[in-house]
């Protein structure tokens, strides 16, 4: 337009040309003043829009609204610009109240389920508290019988040596005096005496039958009578020696290789003796130690029963002179599971509210019950203690059967008994071995002690 102008004014004419036409001077002075009008109401147009879109952005940044991807838009006129300012505050005010509706109904869905997860924990702790109860009553039950049990069974094997008729047996294989295996240590001692000491010369004088005489007097002594079943042959057999060496000094005839000789012959009889005696002391000596053990184990018990009888309120006994034994069989008069049971139904009565046991409040007001449970595991243990010396008595059992054996064959060996009689011994003795395990088994019955230690839940401590 302005080139427009331009050449009109070159060309010297009074009229221009606008858009191929030709106007007058002052129709092209109106043209250019309506120009200059809308020129200036573009500019005013401009200025609202810069200062819309500022607080446009001012209210984005209040509330910032995730990007949306830029589209192309078609180019419209101003008026249709500044409609699409306007909208975004409405869209950024829907979206507020959308998000406040939104979070209002997440925490609602929320309370709903906090509360049924509450009610469930609510329940979920009951039904714990019955459990923990229930574990603590079945196992107090069944301990009250373990103590019952596990106390009878001790003093049960703290009597047992053997059986009478194993004791008889290894008695008479002792006995100087005795012909189990066809002979008689004492005859035989006599006869070395008269054959190899005195050399078949007993009778030829009065000095040879009075040593004859001596070894019998010897041999018959009350202090050896007077002595355990384990050492008499041996004590006779060194008695007589001792004597023999002491008459020799004076008499010429019995000198040193004689009374070689002797020892050689009597040495086959304290070979056998001595391997025999072994086989007693060291059996006796385990039975003492096992003994002894058992004695522990009940005080250990005495304790341990103490202190839940204690939690239970029962009465605790008093020992004063009675032996350990004593007190404990009195005291089960008393405690014993029926007693224990009761104990329990009057507790689940008192803290009975309506038709439904407070569990929660027995278990809070009771802390006691929580503390016997918790070492119930000692208790099991020394039904395991009572197992191993239990199981060590035919340990001990069998090797006295086998040292026994060993010195009957060494009896055989030597020439002082005949195969024949030392294989009827020998079975002899293992029938009665078997019997005494098989009678000891009977009587202390030790599945039964299994049996009711494995139904104490001891693994499950309650807190």
């Amino acid at each position: 337009m302005q080139k427009q102008l331009q050449v009109a004014t070159e060309s010297g004419h009074p009229d221009c040309r606008l858009g191929g036409k030709n106007v007058s001077s002052c129709e092209c002075f109106a043209f250019f003043k309506s120009v200059k009008i809308t020129h200036l109401n573009s500019m005013r147009y401009l200025t609202l829009l810069l200062i819309l879109l500022s607080s446009f952005h001012y209210a984005l940044a209040q509330e910032p609204e995730k990007p949306k991807p830029p589209t192309d838009q078609p180019k419209a006129d101003p008026n249709s610009e500044l409609k699409n300012v306007v909208m975004p505050q409405v869209r950024t005010q829907d979206t507020t109240i959308r998000r406040i509706m939104e979070e209002l109904q997440r925490i609602n869905d929320s309370d709903k389920q906090n509360s049924n997860a509450i009610q469930g924990l609510l329940q979920g702790r009951e039904i714990d508290n019955i459990t923990k109860y229930e574990l603590i009553r079945n196992n107090i039950v069944f301990a009250s019988e373990t103590y019952y049990l596990l106390n009878k069974k001790i003093i049960d094997l703290k009597s047992r040596t053997t059986t009478n008729n194993l004791d008889v047996f290894i008695t008479s294989l002792n006995n100087p005096e005795s012909k189990e295996l066809g002979f008689s240590l004492s005859d035989r001692i006599v006869e070395l005496v008269e054959k190899v000491v005195l050399k078949g010369k007993a009778d030829k004088n009065e000095k040879n039958s009075k040593i004859v005489e001596s070894t019998k007097s010897i041999i018959a002594s009350p202090i050896f009578q007077s002595f355990t079943s384990l050492t008499p042959p041996l004590a006779i057999a060194n008695s007589v020696m001792n004597f023999l060496h002491s008459i020799s000094v004076n008499n010429k005839e019995i000198n040193q290789n004689t009374l070689k000789e002797f020892e050689k012959e009597l040495n086959k009889y304290v070979v056998y003796y001595t391997a025999l005696n072994d086989a007693n002391q060291k059996f006796e000596y385990g039975l003492n130690f096992n003994k002894d053990q058992l004695n522990l184990l009940q005080d250990n018990l005495y304790d341990h029963l103490m202190f839940t009888a204690s939690a239970l309120k029962y009465q605790l006994p008093q020992r004063g002179n009675k032996s350990l034994g004593e007190t404990l069989n009195d005291f089960f008069f008393d405690f014993k599971r029926d007693k224990v049971v009761t104990f329990f139904n009057d507790l689940e009565t008192k803290y009975t509210k309506g038709k439904k046991v407070d569990y929660e409040a027995l278990l809070r007001e009771n802390p006691n019950l929580k503390e016997v449970n918790n070492q119930l595991e000692d208790l099991v243990l020394q039904t395991k203690r009572f197992e191993n010396l239990y199981n060590e008595y035919f340990t001990l059992l069998d090797s006295y059967y086998g040292k026994v054996n060993s010195s009957l064959k060494i009896a055989q060996d030597n020439g002082l008994a005949d195969k024949n009689t030392i294989d009827t011994k020998q079975a002899e003795f293992r029938n009665l071995k078997d019997e005494a395990v098989k009678e000891i088994q009977a009587s202390i019955n030790i599945r039964e002690l299994y049996n009711n230690t494995d139904k104490i839940k001891y693994r499950y401590r309650i807190f």
